[in-house]
This record gives structure tokens, sequence and C-alpha cells, in this order.
């Protein structure tokens, strides 16, 4: 990976919208649901399934009263669900302030001892060596600058701290195909190039199975009036279109004990 590797992403101003919009649509959430194995109160903002949660809850390895960063929170429903099956503080960062403010309304339902932030992928406002894991779930494709969001997960994780992510990744590079941000995403150069040990990139066909199912549900939708369940039905469009032209994957590390363990 270049050592600045810039992509085009949507805004913040894209995703306040977007999110904005799902604000009242339950039906868009009842098929994520429905197709992901997810209870009702897991609010999805990508299409990590029960069994992927689970995973990644075992990934981070987390005690009690540790300190998790969902990075990329969206509606904050994966990151809750984590903090309350390990019993972990949990701070969330998203660049979209619809986000936030609906990640901690769910926060102050669910009971869970959460904060929601806004910042980016790259400048979580967090101080370094300041959490005891990090997870980043199907979001590391939208930072602006790859190698510097690598780069501020490692800064902010304590020595030991491990690193959950999920992606997409091209099965060619090269295809132009696929946009852009999706042809450059590689889990294990950026995870080794910040400096992590222990580096693991594992395919997972059953996630990539179940969501498929979910977004050829979404293509055949008749939205009517509701934005929530037309974005939806676009997005199904095209996923589908190069449904064949990425493989679903997880990537966990730990970050070194010492510099010299770099």
């Amino acid at each position: 990976m270049s050592d600045v590797a810039r992509t085009k992403a949507p805004s913040a101003e894209y995703f306040d919208t977007w999110y904005a919009d799902t604000v009242g649509s339950q039906a868009k959430d009842e098929i994520q649901q429905r197709h992901l194995g997810l209870p009702s109160h897991v609010l999805s903002t990508s299409s990590l399934t029960w069994d992927a949660v689970g995973e990644v809850c075992t990934e981070l390895r987390l005690a009690p009263g540790q300190l998790l960063l969902d990075l990329a929170c969206g509606r904050g429903g994966y990151g809750l669900e984590v903090s309350a099956r390990t019993q972990a503080r949990l701070v969330g960062v998203d660049f979209s302030g619809e986000a936030v403010s609906q990640a901690s309304k769910l926060a102050r339902q669910l009971a869970v001892d959460a904060q929601f932030a806004v910042g980016d992928l790259a400048a979580t406002g967090l101080g370094s060596g300041s959490v005891d894991a990090v997870m980043c779930i199907d979001s590391i494709q939208f930072a602006v600058d790859p190698t510097a969001a690598y780069a501020e997960i490692r800064r902010v994780l304590n020595p030991g701290g491990r690193v959950v992510m999920t992606c997409w990744e091209p099965v060619r590079p090269d295809d132009d195909r696929l946009v852009e941000r999706l042809r450059i995403v590689d889990l294990d150069d950026g995870l080794r190039d910040a400096g992590f040990n222990e580096v693991e990139v594992r395919e997972r066909p059953a996630w990539r199975a179940a969501e498929l199912a979910m977004w050829a549900e979404a293509a055949d939708l008749d939205p009517g009036d509701d934005l929530a369940l037309l974005s939806f039905k676009n997005e199904a469009v095209r996923v589908l279109a190069t449904a064949s032209l990425v493989r679903r994957v997880l990537a966990v590390a730990t970050a070194p004990l010492t510099a010299g363990d770099a």
C-alpha cells in the first residue's frame, strides 16, 4: 500500500441524510435483521450476521471494564452488543453527527455504558494508547487516506491491544469494475504496514451468503415513499452487480508490546 492512498468516499453530510432517513423505517430494519439473524435491539449499519458478531466479540479478547473503540460506529448497534456481552466500556466515533445522535439514544435505551462522539477514521480525537481494543466494521473503505486510518488505530491502542476489522476485499485489485475505494482494500497490508503483529485475514463465505440473500430481497422491493427503503434498494442493485468481484473477510491483529516489537 502506498504511503498516502487517497480515495473518494461519501461525505458526512450524505450519511447524515442516510441515517435520518432510517428513522421510522422499520421495514428496512426488519429485512436486515431477518437475513442476518439479528435480534430487534441490534440496529445494523452494515451487514454483519449474528454469528459474525459473536466471532468479533471473541477475537477482541475484552475483559470487563476495559475500553472498546467502535470506529465508524454508525447507529452503534454492533458495538453496544459487544459491550453488553463483555461488560467493556464503549466509546464510538463516527463522522456523521446524525449517526452519533442515534447511537447515543440507543445506548440510553439499552442502559449500556457508552459514549459517542463525532470524529474521523484517521482522527478519532482520542489519546494515544487510550483504548484496549478497536473494532471497525465494514468501514475502512470509506477512509479518505487508508494509511492514516490504520495508523490512527495503531496510535489509540494500548500495547498488546486487539483490533478486529471486517470488510470486503477485491478478488482482483486491478478490476476496474469495482470503485477505487474497494479496489484498494487490503487489510493484511494495511495492518502490517501500521506495525501490528499476529495479523490474520480470514475469508467468511457464510457471512457473504447471508448478505447476498438480503440484497436479493432488497433489490426486488417496491420502496414507495420510504426513502430508507429506496436507498436500500439502490444499494442492493449496486452490490449485486459486482457481487462476484469481492470476498468477505475478517481481520485480527495485535498491537506490539513495545516499540521494538513493531
